[in-house]
């Protein structure tokens, strides 16, 4: 449950930092006539997710015996790409995000078109991509934890996710962002660790993978490093650890833990100079979509 609490939290984060920001800039722009079709695509890119997790979620439930494995190989890799991309994305982009959605809601208005529908698509792709996202990672934690435990720790995650995202911008108070998105991108950074690790096991276990050095350690006699427990589980889910790991999953881990840290932490090259703030740009006249 605490692994897609911690998922939720942080990509319910940035998805409710969207929506706040759009919000409070169409209140600013005095156009708040817009702010059902801005829920409207909010809504819309929600149900996408949700659908788009249930049909995962069916189909790899659907499958057994090395099919299965593969499957779940499959989605954790993917996870594990999806999550690296997006700690780098959102560390060299999370300055540039507010002035960026303030500019295409100007060009929605503008543009002389339906306004309310591209509202709607302002949101909906904004939203979008952090929906789709946390559908990946949540199944590819559950395939360590029962699903029970995976909704419930995702709709405590989203909760406070909410009230962060209010309390940044609507509430106008000032939480440390830069602080918040460095720990937790270096949490996801562990996580994404751990999924690679068990990608190579559930490879191993389908027999399209070897091992040169298998059970590098052995500690299935503590009860409570193994899977048959709640804090195994979580371990594994979150860490990918496993009381009896062959070497190339102890290698895999290492390997992309230090390498995908190291370039994380170390400072980003500015390859040019700091924007300034965001100008409205002038709303044509009375016209409201």
């Amino acid at each position: 449950m605490l692994t897609a609490l911690l998922i939720m939290v942080r990509e319910g984060f940035e998805a409710a930092l969207v929506v706040a920001i759009v919000y409070a800039y169409l209140r600013r722009i005095g156009r708040t006539d817009l702010s059902r079709a801005m829920w409207g695509g909010v809504l819309a890119a929600a149900g996408l997710a949700v659908v788009a997790g249930v049909v995962i979620h069916l189909t790899v439930g659907s499958l057994d015996g090395a099919a299965r494995l593969r499957a779940f190989a499959a989605i954790t890799v993917t996870a594990v790409c999806v999550l690296t991309w997006m700690v780098f994305w959102m560390r060299k982009q999370a300055r540039a995000i507010k002035g960026q959605l303030q500019h295409e809601i100007d060009e929605a208005i503008n543009s002389g078109g339906n306004v309310r529908a591209a509202i709607t698509a302002v949101a909906f792709f904004a939203v979008a991509r952090e929906g789709l996202e946390a559908a990946l990672f949540l199944i590819a934690a559950a395939t360590e934890e029962s699903g029970a435990d995976v909704l419930l720790g995702a709709v405590i995650g989203l909760a406070i996710a909410s009230v962060l995202g209010y309390l940044v911008v609507l509430g106008g108070r000032r939480l440390p962002m830069a602080t918040f998105f460095k720990v937790t991108g270096l949490m996801l950074i562990v996580f994404a660790a751990g999924l690679l690790a068990r990608s190579v096991a559930y490879l191993q276990y389908a027999g399209d993978l070897g091992t040169v050095w298998n059970n590098v350690y052995d500690l299935t006699r503590y009860e409570s490093l193994t899977t048959g427990t709640e804090t195994g589980r979580f371990l594994a889910a979150f860490f990918g650890w496993d009381p009896r790991p062959a070497v190339e999953q102890v290698l895999a881990w290492a390997a992309y833990l230090g390498v995908v840290s190291w370039l994380y932490l170390r400072s980003p090259r500015s390859s040019q100079p700091e924007r300034p703030g965001h100008v409205p740009t002038p709303v044509r006249g009375a016209t409201r979509g």
